[in-house]
């Protein structure tokens, strides 16, 4: 598949404004480090404290932030292009939420012994099923499906809060993070299993990318291509459950990434195609830089990534509300 020049050129812009970002991201904080100082403490050399700062504290994650945000905006173009609607990203459909109850099930030891990032898979996927069958037996079309989405979202939502109040205080605390969306309890390990399944869902994204670009169109359009509408729905919707519940896993309901980033992606590529990879950095830019804010604005107390993203979120979502579309979904 070619890839038209203003894509490409869309696409270098992001990665190098993600680079930027992520230097900014290493070098600030409560200690600050210079650009002279920043790079022998990657290596592991130079003065001891920058580079345990900077190995051990901030570059786990900054990983954590690329991979989220890739995940949740990649996830939001998907959804978006399923549904053909700007509004239709994982965290307002209920996924999110979804992923949350099962993955706060999991930590306060409600009676299941999966680990957190294996009961957000089953949750994201429970949530999804169940708004794809309210929306006129899987129609994902127009604003039913968003409409049942909000309401499982708020189901969900409300067994979170439920499983906390009956839980102690510990317990309590330790699902915290998931309930707010943070990168400070990030796990090493569901970053790895998010990195793999970054790994493995890129491509097959990438992979639907022609019949993607046919779903932004009328059921009729969409057949007289040669798509099979069913089966490429569910391929669709299980690729954005999939890499949604697992970046709740690593950093808890941060949905507001699956809008902004698939947004700012379409609003500078190409309206020809589907915008997969732009999104993917465009919501690892607005991950890393939402957190770097949190971090700051009120050190030394950091403010949680998903608090940020909520804040910047709701006049974004006004203006989407009340800014024309250009192009399909």
């Amino acid at each position: 598949m070619l890839v038209e020049r203003r894509d490409l050129s869309v696409g270098v812009s992001l990665l190098l404004a993600l680079l930027v970002a992520s230097l900014a991201y290493l070098a600030l904080g409560t200690e600050r480090l210079s650009l002279a100082a920043l790079w022998p403490a990657l290596l592991g050399s130079g003065d001891p404290f920058a580079a345990f700062i900077v190995q051990e504290l901030r570059l786990p994650r900054l990983v954590a932030a690329w991979l989220t945000g890739a995940a949740f905006a990649l996830a939001g173009c998907l959804m978006q292009t399923l549904a053909r609607n700007r509004l239709a990203t994982p965290g307002i459909i209920g996924i999110d939420n979804g992923a949350t109850a099962f993955a706060v099930a999991s930590v306060v030891g409600l009676g299941t012994s999966l680990a957190p990032p294996a009961m957000a898979l089953v949750g994201g996927a429970t949530a999804a099923a169940i708004t794809f069958g309210l929306a006129s037996g899987g129609d994902t079309r127009g604003y039913r499906f968003i409409v049942a989405g909000i309401g499982i979202g708020a189901v969900f939502g409300a067994v979170t809060q439920l499983l906390l109040a009956q839980v102690d205080i510990d317990s309590a605390n330790a699902a915290y993070p998931w309930t707010v969306g943070t990168l400070n309890a990030r796990s090493p390990g569901a970053v790895t299993v998010l990195a793999a399944g970054l790994a493995l869902g890129v491509p097959l994204a990438l992979a639907l990318g022609r019949s993607l670009s046919g779903l932004r169109f009328s059921d009729a359009v969409a057949s007289g291509l040669g798509i099979r509408l069913k089966r490429r729905r569910l391929q669709v919707l299980t690729l954005a459950v999939q890499l949604t519940a697992l970046a709740v896993a690593v950093a808890g309901p941060v949905g507001m990434v699956g809008l902004i980033g698939p947004e700012i992606a379409r609003s500078l590529s190409s309206p020809r195609g589907v915008p997969l990879i732009a999104s993917a950095l465009a919501g690892a830019l607005v991950m890393v830089l939402a957190d770097l804010v949190g971090r700051l604005l009120l050190a030394p107390i950091e403010l949680p990534v998903g608090i940020v993203t909520a804040i910047v979120g709701g006049p974004w979502l006004l203006w989407i509300l009340l800014r024309p579309s250009r192009s399909p979904a």
